[in-house]
């Protein structure tokens, strides 16, 4: 029988949190493996830049396509079997990473691995927040994105271990990720499915997994865009100013070399941090709003703060790096808050779907920051550029905020018509 009152620390919590735990750990290799992967096939420099680029956008293509599936199918058909069968897939996938010889499997592969790593937050999320009490559902998920995140962490130290200077071992690490997912499916034998999801499972008079649902209607809709432009900054600040702190810390005369990789393990290490804190702040307050306003702002600050290191030490822009992360330590109060909004009969889509478009906004924010530089004299271009999209995703990110309900505490049993 479903526990009523389930304690914090629960099956589900655990699976939520390992399932994430390797779903980051696989996100994040191949950003951190890349140069060495690529490499060891047989390209230059400058093909590693081009194909590279051209790689992560054909993974991304797989978390938007994969985010749609798994969350109409997280509706449908429950959210144990999405989380099961994504676990499966990009376990398969990462297998499969070790076993590329070209280009054109590498870029299939991670297109795979990508639909698979799409359904694991969004089923994981969906399920803890309709196991959990409302008194304890924020600090539930917090703690599965907490824990989870701290996947990148381990993937960098991976990558130091089976990693060498020629570039080979970078296969191993692959597997180690295909391995951790396939010892999650032992844990997810016992984990109970949602309640909410069963009573409404057989019902054929309730519309499940209709993603056309947030397109009809013009409140639904405007929930549905902001609870995806929240987290507009998250992916600013990890995917152009942390992933290419190396670029900014040159053109910012910062002295010492920069390590992209070591930037992102330690804005990680800070992200785990935040993300398990902003459920306790949020408990505090008693308020989902409030807590992100208050994270939106540390974030807004290390930003600030970034481009002004001018002639710093490398040392400090690490140490920035770990206040950007801990201010973006709020992706797992996005999905939560973005879970809470809708109805029991599309809220696997919503909150699957959500952190995927989040994910997938990287495109337009680089396209803006690349576009920018065009138009800027060339020896500023760099910085004036990054700043610029910065205050624009910002006052996107703080407008949508604004604009979206506070859900804290609110009753998740009531189905969309």
């Amino acid at each position: 029988m479903e526990q009523k009152n389930p304690p914090l620390f629960n099956l589900a919590v655990i699976v939520g949190a390992l399932g994430y735990f390797v779903d980051i750990y696989d996100l994040l290799l191949y950003s951190i493996i890349r140069v060495p992967s690529l490499k060891s096939l047989g390209l230059d420099d400058a093909a590693i830049a081009r194909e590279g680029l051209h790689i992560i956008n054909i993974q991304m293509l797989g978390l938007l396509i994969g985010g749609i599936i798994w969350g109409v199918l997280g509706d449908k058909k429950g959210r144990l079997r999405v989380l099961f069968a994504s676990i499966i897939l990009y376990s398969l996938g990462n297998i499969a990473n070790g076993f590329v010889h070209n280009v054109d499997q590498y870029a299939l592969v991670r297109f795979i691995t990508g639909l698979g790593l799409a359904g694991e937050l969004g089923a994981g999320i969906t399920l803890v927040s309709e196991l959990m009490p409302k008194e304890r559902r924020g600090i539930a998920t917090s703690m599965v994105a907490g824990i989870g995140l701290s996947g990148a962490v381990f993937a960098y130290f991976i990558r130091q271990q089976f990693v060498g200077p020629d570039g080979s071992g970078w296969r191993t690490c692959y597997f180690i990720g295909g391995g951790l997912g396939f010892l999650l499916l032992f844990l997810r034998v016992g984990v109970l499915e949602s309640g909410m999801f069963k009573s409404i499972a057989d019902s054929e008079n309730v519309q499940k997994g209709n993603f056309l649902m947030l397109f009809t209607n013009g409140k639904r809709l405007k929930k549905y865009l902001t609870a995806i432009l929240i987290a507009l900054p998250n992916w600013y600040v990890i995917g152009i100013l942390i992933s290419f702190s190396d670029k900014f810390a040159a053109k910012m005369n910062v002295q010492g070399k920069v390590d992209p990789g070591k930037a992102v393990m330690v804005s990680y290490a800070a992200i785990c941090v935040g993300d398990i804190l902003i459920g306790f702040i949020s408990q505090w307050m008693k308020s989902r709003k409030k807590s992100l306003y208050l994270f939106h702002i540390i974030t807004a600050l290390s930003v600030i703060w970034y481009f002004n290191l001018d002639g710093q030490s490398s040392n400090m822009v690490y140490l920035v790096c770990v206040f950007l992360g801990f201010g973006t330590g709020f992706w797992a109060m996005f999905v939560t808050m973005a879970a809470e909004q809708f109805g029991t009969n599309i809220r696997a889509t919503v909150a699957t779907t959500a952190p995927n478009m989040a994910r997938g906004s990287l495109n337009l924010v680089s396209l803006l920051f690349v576009t920018l530089q065009s138009y800027i004299e060339p020896s500023q271009a760099y910085v004036k550029s990054g700043w610029i999209t910065g205050i624009v995703v910002f006052a996107i990110g703080f407008i949508s905020l604004a604009l979206t309900e506070e859900t804290f505490g609110k009753d998740l049993n009531y189905i969309e018509r």
